[in-house]
């Protein structure tokens, strides 16, 4: 398994990457604008450790983020993300979203924290039983 990203929803974009990069020396490593879905996706990273990034998630329509909505999830790659789902479902832990394309996940630790399980390399085949299967509660 493999650290990837930590998702922060900001509400001013600009202030944050003064925060996160004239502040605390993270650099940004790529950035992608949603136009349709009204969203722009930062990812930031330390020098010595650009991998291990930080999304800062800007909303285009403004919100208060309350309840920790401005925390949006954990990520990790993972080398078979079929068998990692078995396994963490056999642990009993809800798949909230089964990975239906082969490519991505969402659990919740026994806290509540929304962690991203992401394939790595090519997206798997669809198979079953998550082909099929629903989302269930939030991610």
């Amino acid at each position: 398994m493999k650290y990837l990203h930590t998702m922060v929803r900001v509400r001013d974009l600009d202030a944050s990457m003064k925060f996160f990069c004239e502040g605390l020396g993270l650099v940004e490593n790529r950035r992608k604008d949603y136009p349709e879905g009204r969203f722009t996706l930062v990812y930031l990273g330390a020098p010595e450790n650009p991998e291990a990034e930080v999304e800062l998630t800007w909303n285009h329509d403004d919100e208060a983020y309350t309840g920790g909505r401005n925390f949006g999830h954990l990520a990790f790659a993972v080398d078979d993300i079929y068998a990692t789902c078995q396994h963490l479902q056999d642990m009993g832990v809800t798949i909230n979203r089964p990975p239906r394309d082969g490519h991505m996940a969402f659990v919740r630790s026994p806290d509540g924290i929304s962690v991203e399980l992401l394939q790595k390399g090519d997206r798997l085949a669809p198979a079953e039983p998550w082909a099929s299967m629903a989302n269930t509660g939030s991610w």
